[in-house]
């Protein structure tokens, strides 16, 4: 059974078409329209072995706040739906991935009960423009929007660093490498891995 989605939103601030596959190569083809979001989603896309294609538009004349925000909506999404029954699947991944200076942790359990833990940024970091477009208030509110539409229990966390982008980069490919482990088949996992019996 292939893990695959799609899902298309439509609103009157943005139009958003993503697709995935759990089981690529990494393969992505990602425009936003805001540059740095785009190389985010090309690393989280490269890093994870999810393929993944967005085409986005939105009001960025306003801000980018709509287009970033719906984008992440619709990823969620999309991984949900992907992932299906949730069968075979690991559940848990962890990953702690460095980008020279900054060193991020990320933690993700496929749990249907969504929640978000973000800290350890350092003072400001929200208020700087990444790119021209990005601010860094968007890093936290991409993990929520994500992980509230997805139904996945995430913690992020920057463990340290300077420079804004690679604040930003390394918490989006700590995300990569724990939703990678997450969402991989085990072969050893018989059915939903809960003792509830369903994720």
């Amino acid at each position: 059974m292939k893990r695959v989605a799609k899902v298309e939103r439509t609103t009157s601030e943005s139009s958003i078409r993503v697709e995935i596959n759990l089981d690529g190569t990494g393969t992505s083809h990602i425009d936003t329209g805001v540059p740095f979001y785009d190389h985010m989603l090309t690393a989280l896309s490269k890093h994870s072995l999810i393929d993944i294609t967005v085409e986005a538009r939105g009001d960025t004349e306003v801000d980018v706040h709509h287009t970033v925000e719906d984008t992440a909506i619709c990823l969620g999404q999309a991984l949900r739906q992907a992932l299906g029954d949730k069968r075979g699947i690991a559940r848990f991944g962890d990953a702690v991935v460095p980008l020279d200076e900054a060193l991020a942790r990320a933690v993700v359990d496929v749990s249907g009960r969504p929640y978000v833990v973000h800290r350890g940024e350092p003072a400001g970091q929200e208020y700087h423009l990444i790119g021209g477009h990005f601010t860094g208030s968007m890093t936290r509110h991409v993990f929520e929007s994500f992980a509230m539409n997805a139904g996945i229990c995430l913690h992020v966390e920057l463990l340290y660093g300077r420079d804004p982008h690679h604040i930003v980069e390394a918490q989006f490919k700590a995300l990569a490498r724990a939703l990678r482990a997450a969402v991989e088949p085990d072969s050893r996992v018989t059915g939903v891995p809960s003792t509830k019996g369903a994720l």
